[in-house]
């Protein structure tokens, strides 16, 4: 699990969280997961984590985040979701990690953040994304690709307790054919399956 953590990690470096910055995460996927858990451990004081799916939510609430906002995938839903998220912090959103990285997500993280604020860009769902340039010019935009540097910290962060990444993992099999199928079946659908692993 220090693979995955290693981003959100890298992701928190990148983008310089600490204990006077307020996060906002796009996404509760498992690399949204880890990055609101890193942003915790780096001391971030009050955590938004944003997602489509009800069931990924109500794990990053037991996780720890602070509030959670519901989202379509439309487009045209950005306006209204952007003061739903500013009013579930109820403060301003210092810093923003796009978990995801779709026009919408990106589009949502710039709008949301206040201006002197980061964006961070961590997920690679698009490759080509249409942004509104005028936020462009209100908020420093940083990404990141994988990480560096961050095994030491985040087998610190393990060995301490600071974070904790066992309820993460939701499915477990072990290693025969049938089962490694099974496994990567049960990935592909979704639903409550977070992070699975094979017992060797």
């Amino acid at each position: 699990m220090c693979e995955p953590l290693s981003v959100g990690v890298h992701a928190c470096r990148r983008a310089n969280v600490g204990p006077e910055t307020n996060v906002l995460v796009m996404g509760a996927g498992p690399i949204g997961l880890v990055t609101m858990l890193a942003a915790r451990a780096f001391g971030s004081p009050r955590i938004v984590i944003v997602d489509v799916d009800d069931h990924r939510l109500s794990v990053a609430k037991e996780l720890g985040a602070d509030e959670t906002v519901k989202v379509s995938t439309s487009i045209n839903d950005v306006a209204a979701e952007i003061e739903r998220i500013k009013g579930a912090m109820g403060a301003v959103v210092d810093i923003s990690f796009d978990c995801a990285g779709f026009s919408k997500t990106m589009s949502t993280a710039l709008g949301a953040t206040s201006s002197g604020g980061k964006v961070c860009l961590v997920g690679m769902g698009h490759t080509e994304m249409t942004l509104p340039l005028a936020r462009l010019l209100e908020v420093d935009v940083v990404g990141i690709f994988r990480y560096k540097n961050t095994w030491p910290l985040c087998l610190e962060f393990l060995r301490s307790g600071k974070i904790d990444v066992k309820p993460l993992i939701t499915h477990r099999f072990g290693f025969s054919q049938t089962e490694v199928e099974d496994a990567f079946e049960t990935s592909a659908r979704g639903g409550t399956a977070i992070k699975v692993m094979f017992n060797l």
